[in-house]
């Protein structure tokens, strides 16, 4: 019996979003606490987006929207993690209450709509400690538009220009479902402004990804796909939460509107990054998420196309002890399948 353990029904006695809150707090008061020596498997480590990644497990954008604690996350495991997403001016998201657990299908809904506190604090943040978090590992930055604003594509642009100096990589969310009308800017044309105006906002270039998502129609993923070729874009995270309900049981909570997240979303988010690494004929480094919660569906991921994978859900449930776990138990796939390393695994099931 691990630690968390003994703390999960403590923390599942409480509301989500409260449970979350303290243990974000947590994470800040341990993380000097953590040993940042990075121990690695050398056959984990990948080149991907021009980064180095001394393994290819990331932790998702939702998890520490502001900023808080990517050194803990780093030196619990992490070859990379994800801020965000954040937006130009703080928001507070969608009324309360926003998440909540589908426990028997390891699942998650919510609906937090971009909650954080804005670029400004953030930056305020980074300015402070960016180099030293990013010799941990790798860094990246999810930007958003708020729900109000007058033109969202100049949201990005700010997000981009404020936020660039301080990341190795710049995620574009277009796929958020808690934002009303924010999937409109996956079609072409929208897709296409972003990408110029973030790339024409940068002070410093760093990669662009753009994340999708899962509910898509293959004329939709042709779409992005010749949008990723013609503007070159470094990289797609498939995917962000569904609005589907792949539930067979009834939970109070199935119905609920937002996006759901955890095992349920596996199977679907895998089909569409299968599909979108066919239809980029392997060119554009893609982040596999979604259901994540093993090593077996780290390397499900990657056969499927993805060069790296990302988690969140499944932290929530199984502890920060996963993190190794996954890492422990790929090394042994690896030797199982006779791969040299992670990296030849990519796509070869796509």
């Amino acid at each position: 019996m691990t630690v968390y353990d003994l703390i999960r029904p403590i923390l599942f006695s409480l509301e989500p979003e409260l449970a979350h809150s303290l243990t974000l707090k947590g994470l800040r008061w341990g993380s000097s606490m953590l040993s940042s020596a990075n121990q690695d498997d050398p056959r984990l480590a990948v080149e991907a987006l021009g980064l180095n990644f001394s393994n290819p497990l990331g932790m998702a954008a939702g998890f520490d929207k502001n900023g808080d604690v990517p050194d803990a996350l780093l030196k619990l495991g992490f070859g990379f993690t994800e801020i965000g997403t954040v937006t130009p001016r703080p928001q507070i998201g969608n009324p309360k209450p926003r998440i909540f657990r589908l426990i028997k299908e390891q699942a998650l809904i919510n609906r937090l709509g971009f909650n954080n506190n804005g670029q400004r604090l953030l930056v305020d943040r980074l300015e402070q400690k960016s180099e030293a978090t990013r010799k941990l590992g790798v860094l990246g930055i999810n930007i958003g538009a708020n729900k109000e604003s007058l033109d969202r594509i100049l949201d990005y642009g700010a997000g981009a220009k404020a936020l660039s100096p301080y990341s190795d990589y710049l995620a574009v969310n277009v796929s958020s479902p808690n934002t009303p009308g924010l999937r409109g800017l996956q079609s072409g044309e929208a897709l296409t402004a972003i990408i110029e105006q973030v790339r024409a906002s940068m002070i410093r270039e760093v990669p662009v990804i753009v994340k999708i998502a899962p509910d898509l129609e293959i004329e939709e993923l042709e779409e992005i796909a010749e949008v990723a070729r013609k503007m070159s874009i470094n990289g797609i995270i498939v995917s962000n939460t569904t609005t589907e309900r792949p539930i067979a049981s009834q939970d109070q909570h199935k119905n609920e509107e937002g996006g759901l997240s955890g095992d349920p979303l596996f199977e679907q988010s895998t089909r569409v990054l299968s599909q979108l690494y066919q239809l980029t004929k392997g060119q554009t480094t893609l982040i596999g998420v979604g259901g994540v919660g093993s090593a077996e569906d780290v390397l499900k991921k990657i056969r499927s196309g993805a060069s790296l994978v990302q988690l969140y859900t499944a932290l929530v449930y199984k502890g920060p002890g996963i993190i190794n776990k996954i890492k422990h138990d790929l090394v042994e796939l690896l030797e199982r399948d006779g791969l040299q390393n992670i990296s030849c695994a990519i796509g070869i099931d796509a």
